[in-house]
């Protein structure tokens, strides 16, 4: 039951992190293409992989606060179905450029951004 409640934990602050992370980015640089979700994409892509290699290779945590990280932060920052629908409203409102963009760039850009993280974490 410990392990649901940590789950439970990293979600609710996970979510709060996206929303907070959406939201900046709002502001910062207006609602006319989705900034806030791909950045949440990428960097959600990032830590992920980061987490995944260094809890696995270097630091031996409780297997509780990994899945506390893991599944639950991380499980509610990211917002991948959020990226399909966002991404499909723009091809259906007739903005194929930045469809394509933002496509490419959650894809690429998070594939990128894990890789990063695996290899900065095998590096630490």
């Amino acid at each position: 039951m410990t392990r649901y409640l940590w789950i439970g934990l990293g979600g609710c602050l996970g979510a709060i992190a996206r929303y907070l992370l959406v939201g900046w980015a709002a502001q910062r640089w207006g609602t006319t293409f989705p900034y806030g979700t791909l950045l949440v994409n990428v960097s959600g892509s990032f830590l992920l992989c980061f987490l995944a290699e260094v809890l696995s290779t270097r630091l031996a945590l409780y297997p509780t606060l990994r899945l506390a990280l893991t599944v639950g932060f991380l499980g509610a920052y990211t917002t991948f179905s959020t990226f399909s629908y966002e991404w499909l409203q723009l091809a259906q409102d007739g903005n194929g450029w930045q469809s394509l963009g933002y496509l490419l760039g959650s894809v690429l850009g998070g594939g990128l951004a894990g890789l990063l993280g695996l290899l900065l974490g095998r590096g630490l």
